[in-house]
């Protein structure tokens, strides 16, 4: 059964239990802002691609509901926001209100069960456990290392990846296949230097 869902189309990919900070300052974004805190529920964020000059911008059409921790005035004057993913949803539909709000008709997905990681997947695991050694990674994620799900998730929300890399991770409805995909995306990671600023 099918549920109504405000949708923010952005160019990144949200995965649950991951921290998505935002800065908000369209007014139809900001109205979406306060219904969904006075209702008690959360928005879609789906990533946008970007298009040619004939189809646009599309976004995916697996997403992540966010649901808002905090909110702030930021210095600049704008509305910040501290969000966390929650449970994916696969868009069937979409409409746009008068004010542009774009709004999906949404299934969600079913939840991963818990799964032990396999050996294979050690080196992930290890890798894991040395990244929440830091302050900064340790309060940004919410990670059981040993479920294969949540390790999953955790690692795609902080590889440098691209906006399809990432996407396609999302959809990975097994977890067991996503940590096959992050294998080789970790090595690549770990051998290329940083990209200059």
């Amino acid at each position: 059964m099918s549920e109504s869902l405000p949708l923010f189309p952005l160019q990144t990919v949200l995965f649950p239990d991951a921290v998505l900070p935002l800065r908000i300052f369209e007014s139809r974004y900001i109205d979406m802002v306060r219904e969904c805190m006075r209702e008690g529920h959360g928005f879609g964020v789906v990533a946008r691609f970007p298009g040619d000059e004939q189809s646009g911008a599309w976004h995916a059409r697996i997403g992540t509901e966010a649901l808002i921790n905090d909110f702030t005035t930021l210095e600049d004057g704008l509305l910040g926001l501290q969000t966390r993913g929650q449970r994916r949803f696969s868009i069937s539909a979409t409409s746009a209100r008068a004010d542009g709000l774009l709004i999906g008709e949404v299934e969600w997905l079913a939840p991963e069960p818990a799964r032990p990681v396999a050996p294979e997947h050690a080196a992930l695991q290890t890798l894991m456990r040395e990244l929440l050694r830091h302050a900064e990674v340790a309060n940004q994620l919410d990670v059981e290392p040993d479920n294969a799900g949540s390790l999953g998730f955790a690692l795609a929300s902080i590889l440098p990846l691209d906006l399809g890399q990432a996407q396609q991770l999302l959809e990975i409805t097994d977890p067991a296949a996503r940590l096959d995909a992050l294998l080789p995306l970790v090595e690549q990671a770990m051998v290329e230097p940083d990209a200059p600023d």
